[in-house]
């Protein structure tokens, strides 16, 4: 599942439209430590102090394996990748890659006909599926004793299942009628400035719509506005009806869309060419906190300066399947992308070993993958979290893991206890780095902007961050600009709350690295690096960086 926003907690847990909070000061993500006053990565700063008098090497290619990328965007269309080899709209595969019409990448969750999923299944819903049909009709004391342990599981998944679909409906049914009530209200107070006065002044007997005024007055009160009460709580139903018409609804399959034999783990040549897709909030919000075009003076700047984004379409509202994810990586890979960002996960596989597969033929290619660690609040060390770096053979994790990988973690923008992101899944052994994912200000589909947060935002932060590394020193392996982001991360000394808990602990006990992933720091060890990449050369030197600063201005 995309990792778009944190998961809703209840009722006045919307957004910060709810409540009156501080705000994160803008562009905060790029922002740097001592200078801004704000745990930003110096985006910036690197800019202004090292790299202004230095031209890229090399143009990166970043593969967004999301729910899709809007290439109209004003702030992404300049930055969007090209298929140079293929003529647009000719509905021939010129190429010859195996896919018609691929000019800004491909979309593996849509149909022949030009139809797209949307919804699908979380992945524990169609495990439960499987295996309600692979134990239909059978007397469980007929069972052998591998097959009882595999029922036994199922029965269980198929309890929490249903659990998890009847909380969706019962929550719905409860909110659903405040949501339209306040929608009334609204529009009642269209081109009327709404004051917690006037809404406590409005009369009704109606239960419900007095339940929704409390509601709003308790938001206007405190700095928040109607307007944003009404998007919170349309987002909040929209969430609570997915669970239950689709999440945990186990006869629910939109695979007939794609058209594909869902069960033939090499097929590869299945899907479109549509990579914005039906809901591109979520990828398209990722691809400009990497790229977004710098310096046009347009909308907000992304981290990489000479990039290029493609969109390959993978990710449903609800779980993503490990055949999509798959073959997203290996498109990505064999059309040039050196770096892939994947800002999704679950807690189930389908076929772990095949995605695998695909991060072992991205890491023999020399491709960085960077992924989300989820927004559970939970430890990675002890959950678990799909996909991975850890290998797995017959079902078992091995000891081997990707050296190509680099798992992120969720910052705020505050320092000392509240520096981790309150939703932020995190692990001693299984996160590697910590990344701006609070509030972060990036581009939405048909020239929109919002502040989104989640480990879907540090991702990408981190991903910028490694492209600026490939673009200027293109001798550096994949697995050398990992072990550069954290070996320059930022540290973070003090005790933090632990996300999810109450307890303070040492941020060193949250990731593998205990610290923040830092762009400008990054640069420096990169020019004290000695790249293994043969012929591919570099444009900056450890002396040049440190002439460099002895000309920026005070």
């Amino acid at each position: 599942m995309k990792f778009k926003f944190v998961l809703y907690a209840g009722m006045l847990a919307f957004s910060t439209n709810m409540m009156a909070q501080d705000a994160a000061p803008e562009n905060w993500f790029n922002l740097d430590p001592s200078r801004d006053r704000v745990p930003g990565v110096s985006t910036e700063k690197v800019y202004q102090e090292i790299l202004k008098g230095f031209s890229p090497k090399k143009t990166v290619v970043v593969a967004v394996i999301d729910s899709g990328v809007d290439p109209m965007h004003e702030d992404l269309k300049d930055v969007m990748w090209v298929n140079t080899d293929e003529i647009p709209g000719n509905g021939k595969d010129d190429d010859k890659n195996g896919y018609i019409d691929d000019v800004h990448g491909w979309n593996f969750i849509g149909g022949k006909d030009g139809k797209n999923i949307s919804h699908d299944n979380l992945e524990i819903t169609r495990l439960v599926a499987k295996y309600k049909k692979q134990f239909e009709g059978k007397n469980p004391s007929d069972l052998s004793g591998k097959e009882r342990k595999l029922y036994e599981k199922y029965k269980k998944l198929e309890e929490d299942v249903k659990k998890e679909a009847e909380k969706g409906k019962t929550n719905y049914d409860k909110y659903i009628g405040v949501y339209e009530a306040l929608v009334k209200l609204k529009k009642e107070f269209s081109g009327k400035e709404v004051t917690a006065e006037k809404l406590e002044n409005y009369e009704t007997s109606d239960p419900t719509m007095q339940q929704a005024i409390g509601i709003a007055t308790n938001a206007v009160s405190n700095g928040g506005s109607l307007d944003g009460l009404v998007e919170d709580l349309k987002g909040y139903t929209e969430y609570l009806e997915a669970k239950f018409k689709y999440h945990y609804n186990v006869d629910f399959n939109p695979r007939g869309i794609v058209g594909d034999n869902y069960n033939d783990i090499n097929e590869k040549n299945y899907g479109n060419n549509d990579v914005k897709g039906p809901d591109a909030a979520h990828g398209t919000h990722v691809a400009g906190i990497i790229a977004a075009a710098r310096g046009n003076g347009v909308g907000m700047e992304g981290v990489a300066n000479n990039v290029r984004i493609m969109s390959v379409r993978a990710v449903p509202d609800g779980d993503e399947r490990d055949k999509d994810v798959a073959n997203a990586i290996i498109y990505a890979v064999d059309n040039g992308a050196s770096i892939i960002n994947m800002s999704f996960g679950k807690g189930y596989a389908w076929d772990k070993e095949a995605v695998d597969k695909a991060v072992k033929y991205a890491e023999s290619k020399d491709v960085l993958l960077v992924h989300a660690a989820g927004n559970d609040a939970k430890s990675n060390d002890k959950t678990d979290n799909f996909p991975s770096d850890k290998f797995a053979k017959a079902g078992f994790f091995s000891k081997k893991r990707a050296k190509n990988w680099i798992e992120v973690g969720a910052l705020s923008w505050k320092w000392g206890e509240k520096a981790p992101a309150t939703f932020s899944n995190y692990g001693s052994k299984n996160v590697d780095v910590f990344a701006p994912g609070v509030d972060i200000y990036s581009t939405t589909p048909d020239q929109g902007y919002a502040s989104f947060s989640g480990t879907s935002m540090a991702s990408p932060v981190t991903a910028g961050v490694a492209a600026v590394l490939r673009s200027y020193f293109p001798d550096l392996t994949a697995e050398q600009v990992k072990g550069i982001i954290m070996d320059s991360v930022v540290p973070v000394h003090n005790q933090v709350i632990k996300p999810g808990t109450e307890e303070l602990v040492d941020f060193s006990e949250l990731s593998v690295t205990g610290g923040v992933v830092n762009v400008y720091k990054a640069v420096e060890k990169a020019a004290k690096t000695k790249g293994k990449k043969a012929g591919e050369g570099r444009s900056i030197t450890s002396d040049d960086i440190e002439r460099a600063k002895k000309t920026v201005t005070p």
